[in-house]
């Protein structure tokens, strides 16, 4: 199984931001309106409260809200961002699963592909979900393997998401089913799918990212098998918080 540090290089090669830049104890990210994860800032050294300034400085000459990713066992940070008036947003949980537990079962036939690049109605699937031009642009800029997974169901397309693979490990990301079309299996056979193509691809272990909120989703990646290994959150001062992801 994965370890922990290594989520977090996983997430930023899957899903990277624009540019970072090191400035002080913070990595600064460049997100280019991509969601929270490729624009908030984290902490790679011991921070002091005298260091929030240069942080909330360097998002404010990127145009971004000043946002901070708060990992498992930055107490320290965490008590000091809510000292200076930021709050607790969007609690995230880390799913994983070695992929030859997932990969067991193809899915119906013609009722998932993996695509790249994406079709227009992937795009569109997509857009309706609020994964916009923006969130196209970081798969993109995506180095290493990567794909589009296109879901069908009633003869129809219903659903799409995204995959790559950072080393062995493949992360979705992008997953989005149409409104009239849930509740009928997409999903699963989209990550059954991603599963068969990560495997084929040398990776070892299929992980995902979910808001504790998304209590559908969670349900979903638990009856595959997978396992929460990983938690964090965002912090964002509580008079501009905003529920975008």
């Amino acid at each position: 199984m994965i370890r922990t540090p290594d989520i977090y290089k996983v997430a930023e090669a899957t899903w990277p931001p624009a540019s970072t830049q090191r400035i002080g104890p913070w990595m600064i990210r460049d997100g280019q309106g991509g969601g929270k994860r490729v624009s908030a800032a984290t902490a790679e050294a011991a921070v002091q409260p005298a260091d929030l300034g240069q942080a909330e400085t360097a998002m404010e000459a990127l145009g971004q809200t000043p946002l901070f990713m708060v990992r498992n066992g930055e107490d320290a940070l965490d008590q000091l961002l809510e000292n200076a008036g930021y709050e607790v947003i969007d609690p995230v949980a880390v799913y994983a699963i070695p992929i030859s537990e997932i990969a067991t079962q193809r899915p119906p036939p013609i009722s998932a592909f993996t695509i790249w690049e994406p079709l227009k109605i992937m795009e569109e699937l997509w857009a309706e979900g609020g994964i916009g031009p923006a969130r196209l642009a970081v798969m993109a800029r995506v180095k290493g393997p990567k794909t589009g997974i296109l879901g069908r169901v009633n003869d129809r397309a219903a659903g799409t998401a995204f995959a790559a693979i950072h080393e062995k490990t493949a992360m979705i990301h992008a997953i989005e089913v149409t409104d009239t079309q849930r509740r009928q299996g997409t999903a699963i056979n989209m990550m059954r799918e991603t599963a068969f193509w990560a495997q084929d691809h040398g990776a070892d272990t299929l992980v995902v990212l979910v808001t504790e909120a998304n209590a559908p989703a969670r349900a979903l990646y638990a009856s595959l098998g997978m396992k929460v290994v990983e938690n964090y959150h965002y912090r964002i001062r509580s008079a501009e918080t905003s529920r975008s992801s």
